[in-house]
């Protein structure tokens, strides 16, 4: 009579779990979990795990000061917090920090450690730990802007639980580097490989080329995930990614292109937000014959961007017209979008005065694991015939497109998206100052230089913004490159899911996302 009741019991349970859209894992799945045998009397451990399809790899290194990638950074927003983090509005609340005061000015930040943060490898976050990471992120870090903004620190040093950072002046962003700044144990040594933070969600496990699976932080100190596992499961082909999701073996993708929402056929429900990021044609400044201002305008008259958009995206999608997205709203300058009209006749008068009235071809490498980029350089090439510009696309793997042509700028032009790791419009920019490591298309201009460093001294915000407009206006006048647009993100979840949130920067925040 019992065994009948219990079967009745584990039925019951199995059949919830049915309804709920919940996924069973088992010892000899992805992660650990317990199962008994059936003798022993006691039910299958159930656990609440995705599968979440990306179309790249991770970076070699997953220590976060050494991060390069946008998407790398996606999935270890999951994974790493600062003193203080950016929500889904664009606002930064409190993280490892309970609550700071900011005085003198706006040149000290005093941050009040919250009590009970627990690292994911068990060990209490201490002040010691916040000042390690301070320091650790100024010696190391490869983002220039965090570089910077932390070699204004004049004294940074910790009294009980109040950690302060005394700036030599004051600097109204400062507070987005201090959310770039994630906090990690101080006697760990393992970041590259098996990072620990204190984000809702713990590194397990990684196969290169093959997935990457975070599990539930169980001592997190704020709201805890309702999932208890993610795996992200890399397909660099875009073809592939595509077809597992549409089979059902994917519960979520993002920076879907509009061709493939359009041919999604199992069900899922379909969000639409932005990517927040600045697709543009980069050209490389060092190679003939873009190290000539007025092909390069000729090229941004050649290229329609209202027709690329219908085509590629269905009219999806922001035109941007310099390195600036519309989530930066006070710094983003909508005129400059229309700063090149599209006009072949401009574009054959300009290149005749540059010496190339026969025109001219060049290859564009592109990462082919993005078919958004793909899809954009397609339709480009297609336009700049018009103007005899032959343009050759190269579709390369996305390790290739580092090392090539992010790394060793060995590229003439290249179709990418730049995202701006911190709700900061200065990593955007700091990016073509000319001795700037992450100038990827050796842009030179003394101008924008002097427009760029002004901003960065500046105190006043009312300046500031437009000394970063100045800098927008120079890279359009300039054509530094043939912008295009901020894309459109879709997103595929499956139907049983929800709280999947947008946020202004590129990021994909698990711990919000639950079955119903």
């Amino acid at each position: 009579m019992r065994k009948r009741i219990l079967a009745i019991f584990l039925a019951a349970v199995a059949l919830a779990c049915l309804l709920l859209g919940c996924k069973e894992t088992t010892n000899g799945g992805t992660g650990a979990s317990d199962e008994t045998t059936p003798s022993s009397g006691e039910a299958t451990v159930k656990l609440k795990e995705i599968t979440v399809g990306i179309a790249q790899d991770l970076d070699d290194s997953l220590d976060p000061y050494l991060t390069t990638a946008a998407g790398t950074r996606e999935v270890m927003f999951n994974v790493f917090e600062g003193l203080v983090k950016p929500d889904s509005t664009g606002n930064y609340v409190c993280a490892v920090a309970s609550d700071y005061d900011v005085t003198e000015s706006g040149r000290c930040y005093a941050f009040t450690l919250r009590d009970g943060v627990v690292f994911h490898n068990g060990a209490v976050c201490t002040p010691q730990d916040v000042l390690y990471s301070f320091q650790t992120c100024a010696d190391t870090t490869v983002d220039t802007a965090v570089a910077a903004a932390l070699s204004a620190v004049e004294e940074i040093s910790a009294k009980g639980n109040v950690v302060t950072i005394r700036l030599q002046e004051a600097n109204n962003d400062f507070l987005s580097t201090v959310a770039n700044v994630s906090i990690v144990p101080e006697h760990y040594q393992k970041q590259a490989t098996s990072p620990v933070g204190t984000g809702p969600f713990q590194f397990a496990s990684r196969s290169v080329q093959e997935n990457v699976i975070l599990e539930k932080h169980e001592a997190y100190y704020g709201t805890p995930a309702s999932l208890d596992r993610v795996t992200y499961k890399i397909y660099e082909d875009g073809n592939a990614l595509f077809t597992a999701l549409n089979s059902g073996a994917l519960d979520l993708v993002a920076h879907l292109t509009s061709d493939q929402v359009g041919n999604l056929s199992n069900g899922y429900t379909v969000l639409e937000g932005t990517m927040n990021l600045v697709q543009a044609l980069y050209l490389n400044h060092q190679v003939q014959p873009f190290d000539n201002v007025l092909v390069r305008q000729a090229m941004c008259y050649a290229v329609d961007v209202d027709a690329m958009l219908d085509l590629t995206a269905d009219g999806h999608g922001t035109k941007v017209g310099s390195s600036m997205y519309p989530a930066f709203t006070k710094y983003f300058e909508p005129t400059l979008a229309d700063r090149y009209p599209h006009d072949v006749d401009k574009a054959k008068e300009l290149l005749g005065q540059a010496g190339y009235s026969d025109g001219f071809e060049f290859t564009i490498k592109v990462p082919s694991n993005y078919a958004p980029h793909v899809n954009t350089a397609v339709v480009l090439a297609e336009q700049l015939k018009a103007v005899g510009i032959t343009a050759q696309i190269q579709q390369v793997d996305w390790n290739t497109w580092l090392t090539e042509v992010y790394g060793n700028r060995d590229f003439e032009a290249t179709v990418v998206g730049f995202d701006a790791s911190t709700l900061n419009a200065s990593s955007l920019l700091a990016r073509w100052v000319s001795d700037n490591g992450k100038n990827m298309i050796n842009y030179s201009n003394a101008d924008y230089d002097a427009a760029f460093a002004a901003a960065q001294a500046s105190t006043d915000d009312q300046e500031r913004t437009a000394l970063y407009k100045q800098c927008l206006q120079i890279l359009s006048d300039t054509a530094a490159n043939v912008y295009l647009q901020d894309l459109a993100d879709f997103v595929a979840i499956r139907p049983e899911l929800e709280g999947f949130q947008f946020y202004p920067l590129y990021v994909m925040d698990m711990s919000t996302i639950h079955y119903k």
